[in-house]
């Protein structure tokens, strides 16, 4: 794959060239947004990876098919964006490269190793990743793998802060991967925003880490009053303009829009407010992304799953936004 190239197959049987974008929905190879699929990181600029993993669940779950799910619905998207005009295809050698693979899905501290490695590799290979879980555990380990050179800034989407200790005896579960990303130096708290954090709680640990750290929480009510124009800019303000990492949690959402997740809380953003947030981070340079925790046993409509997958043509489109046009 080159600078340019926009994926174009040819027909097994016939030699016709044709891409695979451009055919019905419901042909092809159901690879996240169509894109062509590639055994290397040779020659990308981004590569859209599945982490197939719901080991780190503290209740429902489920997660462990995202990936497959939102593949699958993101046959529904197209190329052009409608308000930006942008095509990421054009603009960036896009490919899935599949899934991240385990030495022992029952090992928590071996899976948590293997996506560090993965992600260590893909950073290596200068290439950007952008990724879909499986639970919100995994983006511990990416964050191992990727911020290498020293804490970088995190936008995190959610409805929870993910900053609890130890849970059943383990510290690697989906409600603690950014307090363990703090306490190994990955994230900076100062350049840390959290953005749609609600619901009940039986302790206040988790927010009081969050808080004491530094780290920026809007929690939903403030969002709600302060519009999305301004969430934006606020968070903009305090990941600044270093590297970032941006990490999009599906229960962010209200349950009415997406209700296919392992912990929903009602009372969130709308769909519409999702993609106005997420593009409002154009031009942050962008180090990588995912969007977890989508778990389609608990939505059987798919809603959940089109709505990541949407996410995941909106990140791409700020990634290829953002690549080196000037590379060859």
């Amino acid at each position: 794959m080159v600078k340019g190239t926009d994926g174009t197959r040819r027909n097994a049987a016939t030699g016709e060239p044709y891409l695979p974008r451009h055919e019905p929905r419901y042909r092809e190879i159901a690879s996240f947004l169509r894109a062509p699929l590639a055994d290397s990181l040779e020659a990308l600029d981004i590569a859209l990876v599945g982490i197939p993993f719901d080991g780190g669940v503290s209740n429902r779950p489920g997660t462990r098919h995202g990936p497959r799910e939102i593949r699958n619905q993101s046959s529904m998207m197209r190329s052009a964006h409608h308000v930006t005009g942008l095509d990421p295809f054009a603009q960036a050698r896009i490919a899935d490269i599949g899934d991240v693979r385990f030495s022992s899905i029952y090992d928590l501290e071996r899976v948590s190793d293997d996506i560090a490695a993965y992600y260590a590799a893909i950073r290596n290979a200068g290439v950007i990743p952008l990724s879909a879980g499986g639970d919100h555990s995994i983006t511990f380990p990416i964050l191992r793998g990727l911020a290498a050179d020293g804490p970088v800034g995190l936008i995190q989407i959610d409805a929870h802060t993910d900053t609890w200790d130890e849970f059943q005896g383990s510290k690697f579960h989906h409600g603690g991967p950014f307090r363990l990303a703090c306490e190994q130096g990955l994230i900076d708290p100062k350049r840390t925003v959290q953005i749609g954090i609600r619901g009940a709680q039986n302790t206040t640990q988790g927010w009081d880490y969050s808080h004491d750290t530094g780290m920026r929480v809007m929690f939903m009510e403030e969002v709600d009053a302060l519009g999305i124009d301004a969430v934006i800019a606020e968070a903009r303000r305090v990941v600044g303009d270093g590297p970032v990492y941006l990490s999009f949690d599906i229960d962010s959402i209200d349950p009415a829009f997406a209700p296919g997740t392992g912990t929903p809380e009602v009372g969130g953003l709308t769909s519409l407010q999702a993609l106005q947030l997420v593009r409002g981070f154009r031009g942050l340079p962008l180090i990588g992304a995912d969007v977890v925790e989508v778990s389609p046993p608990f939505d059987p409509s798919g809603i959940t799953a089109l709505m990541g997958a949407t996410l995941m043509y909106e990140l791409l489109c700020l990634m290829a936004e953002g690549v080196d046009n000037t590379r060859t």
